[in-house]
């Protein structure tokens, strides 16, 4: 797999049925291993390592409903009241972050209502902070730790 412009974790990996797998920690389960959960995996990592996310409080592949149409955001991390906090949206390695990366995320937001938007692809992470009041948000320059999102 690619190399990753984040910190290296140490990931459970097997063979299952001939195809690699990786242990996901939130859900708890061995997922196939493709180049996009590679990227999920080391940034989940990462946010539980070295920015201190509870890792009970963050959910891979959560269900919502937008305009009928059932997605999935590939990360969300939680208050402690359990409210949405963050939405993480993955791309493998090779695909370029564009304004269609964001849009996907925004439309998840549409439904949570989150304060940080996160996207990385292993290589760029972009994340901003949603200002509801102005309409407005801000590109953080680098991701925050848990003890400062609010």
């Amino acid at each position: 797999m690619a190399s990753l412009n984040l910190p290296p974790a140490a990931l459970k990996l097997s063979i299952i049925d001939g195809k690699q797998a990786v242990f996901d920690v939130l859900r708890n389960k061995m997922i196939l291993l493709t180049p996009e959960e590679w990227v999920r995996q080391h940034f989940v990592h990462f946010l539980i390592s070295d920015k201190k996310y509870p890792q009970s409080l963050m959910g891979n592949e959560i269900l919502l409903t937008l305009n009928g149409m059932k997605k999935r955001c590939d990360t969300v991390v939680y208050k402690k009241d359990l409210t949405p906090l963050v939405i993480i949206e993955y791309k493998a390695p090779h695909i370029k972050i564009t304004q269609e990366v964001f849009n996907q995320i925004c439309r998840y937001n549409f439904v949570l209502k989150v304060n940080y938007l996160i996207v990385s692809n292993g290589i760029n992470h972009y994340c901003c902070k949603m200002n509801y009041e102005n309409k407005t948000y801000t590109f953080l320059k680098e991701i925050p730790l848990y003890s400062e999102l609010d």
